[in-house]
């Protein structure tokens, strides 16, 4: 039994059909199935049975198709998130729910009402993974020539949070009256215009849909650049972040848990899950197999085609034997600067080819792999949660359903054995489950502010 108090926490990291760039051609994917309900009421009802504290689906704008290897060989197609999630509500009760919206290409009123009316259908469940999109091919889809530079992208993305949340405050939480006798619907002194001028948006409000459940729907952040370190450290509560080794991962969490006491944040208001792409075998001998197998499915033009999309340089050109070429400085990248500089740290320190490159990371796509036995992997997962390495993990199964169902069939068990992660849910919202407080309204705190300063 562990001697740790704290229990981790872990999201079911939704790649259909799988993370794996050939989990479709996997003998045991549900290939055919990625744009049918069944799969996701299947894989939303397992996570649930395993107790995972969330579900998460990312998201974009584009089929990035550049390389003729993304629509032939990848699997591009797939459900919109919010639009899935309002489904997966009905047929869940406990599981947090969340998706991938940029704030590069919409609106903020948009995604303050969606993600309440999601939060509102599923008694508090959800939660935003706010990201800036980093495919140039987006921009072409939103009426734009070129994509926004990277540190544009990050003052957008954090007006654009400052507007949503103000929007999920413009009614107080006791707003609603629904009072038959006297015909009040609602209290109009506790419904407030925002009336947000800045450099990105005009936002006059209210919204048209009262408080969220959870006050505001969790807020997740994915980048770590030092601009996304910095916007998670001030608006996110959980981080969704990539790395290879126990020491890269402890720096990453000292640097950001250093930054929230400049933002009047506690250590414990951030919760930081690293990506883990687990390889589950009974024995080692199986999880070997499993790995060899995966490797053998990948088609070269998608193993290059998804290397390129990664690092944002095209290396169709270039010998799949040899090494990469003499690559941008990062200050010349303008899409994912922390996944080209990780991914490149990589081919420098193991000397890998493309090749090699590709293979090594087609399924974790930068995050950590790991195989072994159920007994394996919640020993490399204990690891890093009790060293200061992670609050938990971002669980990313090779293929879909089987990768999911190992997960919890047999390392789940190993991890509640240890008394490292939940036997029961404790609570209802995606709050309870990671241990967040539901923030005040800020019309609330002000109106405390005005009563104390007149009183």
């Amino acid at each position: 039994m562990s001697k740790s108090k704290r229990q981790m926490k872990l999201g079911a990291f939704f790649m259909i059909p799988g993370h794996h760039v050939a989990s479709w051609r996997h003998p045991e994917s549900a290939a055919e199935d990625v744009q049918q309900f069944h799969l996701y009421k299947r894989l939303a009802e397992t996570a649930e049975k395993g107790k995972f504290d969330m579900i998460f689906f990312a998201d974009g704008y584009a089929i990035n198709d550049r390389l003729e290897s993304a629509i032939e060989h990848t699997v591009t197609v797939r459900p919109e998130p919010l639009t899935l999630l309002s489904a997966i509500s009905a047929v869940t009760s406990k599981i947090g729910l969340t998706a991938t919206v940029s704030t590069t290409y919409n609106e903020p009123f948009h995604v303050a009402r969606k993600f309440a009316s999601l939060d509102h259908l599923s008694g508090g469940r959800a939660a935003w993974n706010v990201v800036t999109s980093s495919q140039n091919a987006e921009a072409l889809n939103f009426n734009k020539n070129e994509h926004l530079k990277h540190a544009s992208r990050y003052e957008r993305a954090e007006e654009f949070v400052d507007v949503v949340k103000k929007l999920w405050d413009s009614w107080e939480d006791d707003a609603l009256l629904i009072d038959r006798d006297s015909g009040r619907f609602a209290d109009p002194s506790k419904v407030h215009e925002i009336n947000h001028q800045g450099n990105w948006f005009s936002v006059k409000g209210p919204l048209n849909v009262s408080r969220p459940v959870q006050g505001h729907p969790v807020i997740i952040q994915a980048g770590s650049s030092e601009a996304g370190k910095e916007l998670a450290a001030k608006t996110a509560e959980v981080i969704f972040t990539a790395w290879q080794t126990l020491e890269e991962a402890q720096t990453f969490y000292k640097n950001v848990k250093g930054r929230l006491a400049k933002y009047g944040r506690s250590h414990d208001e951030l919760k930081i899950m690293p990506g883990v792409f687990p390889i589950v075998g009974r024995t080692e001998e199986e999880a070997n197999e499993k790995q060899a197998l995966l490797k053998e499915l990948i088609p070269e033009k998608a193993g290059v085609g998804l290397l390129s999309a990664l690092i944002s340089y095209d290396l169709s050109s270039y010998p799949v034997d040899g090494p990469l070429p003499d690559l941008p400085n990062i200050s010349e990248i303008n899409g994912g600067k922390s996944r080209f500089q990780l991914l490149k740290d990589i081919a420098d320190r193991e000397q890998l080819t493309i090749r090699q490159l590709y293979q090594h990371i087609a399924g974790a796509r930068g995050h950590r792999e790991i195989k072994g036995t159920p007994v394996q992997i919640a020993d490399q997962l204990q690891e890093w949660f009790e060293n200061e390495a992670a609050d938990g993990f971002n669980i990313m199964p090779p293929y879909l359903p089987g990768g999911l169902e190992d997960f919890v069939e047999l390392v789940i068990p190993e991890l509640q054995k240890r008394g490292l992660f939940r036997t029961e849910y404790t609570g209802n919202t995606l709050r309870e489950h990671l241990g967040l407080k539901r923030p005040l309204s800020s019309f609330h705190i002000h109106n405390v502010y005005e009563k104390s300063i007149h009183s």
